[in-house]
């Protein structure tokens, strides 16, 4: 396509052609841009008519479009990465800890551990405005999904960069009313008992990979995809199930039942983008978390005392 048709479209064209493609067809794409679908579809029609020619064929499956789409959308997509590269270095570059700072980490982290910790900060640098973005998803720092992450994981995107903060161990847990006298537990009965478990989107912890290699399925009475769920299942007394200590060990409901083991435990991540490293705000932020996490260590490794006999491995299935 002749660059010269390009002259007089703006960016809001190239995003309502790329958020087309997207979505398809023009329903979502109007929910996608915030606006209505009438809207949609006659600035579709005006920018096929200032260029002179079609940009979708209209299928009973959707939008497709057509070579000259095509190619519109591969513009509009290196144009939004040069946007956003262009954004994250200015970023990069401020000098006062100041501005909004989005932050992505799971609802556990959140509720059992960072909340106070934002609010410190805060009190410390109000005029950091934090956006926190829950999910259990990886979100593109790169595109700016977030400026920083915190993550518990083994293996952080080598496309970013931060420090571990600590290391979270895990163990087993019960209902306390199930267990009042924890030097009577018998780890191999325990087996027979039902468990609950984390749900199949979460495989890649070692805490799932045992109860789904050691436990029959039978006697895996509940999954859900929340260690929150698994925290109040196991509280309500559907079943036994392993939790992060800093969770399992402030509920008075709850009763370790083995030692944390340390083939389940994971590095906590404090993430961000290369190009934000030594923004004010950012750069600032990572410093304080990590004190502060530092100060929550004995918490999260659960070093607590225990004379648990520890829970073997290799007990039947």
């Amino acid at each position: 396509m002749n660059g010269d048709l390009f002259k007089n479209l703006d960016w809001d064209d190239f995003r309502l052609v790329k958020a087309i493609a997207d979505a398809r067809g023009l329903p979502r794409a109007a929910l996608q841009l915030g606006v209505n679908h009438s809207t949609v579809f006659r600035r579709l029609g005006q920018i096929e008519e200032a260029l002179g020619t079609v940009l979708f064929e209209r299928h009973r499956t959707g939008y497709a479009p057509t070579p000259a789409g095509e190619e519109m959308v591969a513009l509009a997509e290196r144009l939004s990465e040069d946007i956003t590269t262009f954004t994250r270095k200015l970023a990069g570059r401020e000098v006062t800890p100041a501005g909004e700072l989005r932050v992505t980490t799971n609802d556990s982290l959140l509720i059992y551990l960072l909340t106070p910790l934002f609010a410190r900060f805060r009190r410390q640098c109000p005029d950091v405005r934090l956006d926190i973005v829950l999910s259990n998803e990886a979100l593109n720092l790169s595109k700016r999904d977030a400026d920083v992450a915190i993550r518990a994981t083994d293996a952080p995107p080598d496309n970013l960069v931060g420090r571990r903060a600590a290391r979270i161990a895990w163990a087993l847990y019960g209902r306390t009313a199930d267990f009042p006298d924890p030097d009577e537990i018998d780890q191999a009965a325990l087996f027979d008992r039902p468990w609950v478990s984390l749900g199949d989107n979460l495989t890649g912890l070692q805490a799932v990979k045992f109860v789904r290699d050691h436990v029959p399925p039978e006697k895996i009475a509940y999954k859900v995809s929340s260690v929150l769920g698994v925290a109040e299942a196991v509280e309500a007394g559907l079943g036994i199930g392993h939790l992060p200590c800093f969770i399992g060990d402030t509920r008075p409901g709850l009763t370790r039942l083995a030692p944390p083991q340390a083939a389940y435990a994971a590095d906590l991540w404090l993430l961000t983008h290369p190009d934000l490293r030594h923004a004010a705000r950012v750069r600032l932020f990572l410093d304080f978390l990590s004190a502060e996490i530092g100060k929550e260590r004995h918490r999260l490794e659960g070093t607590l005392q225990s004379h648990l006999a520890p829970m073997q491995a290799n007990s039947p299935a």
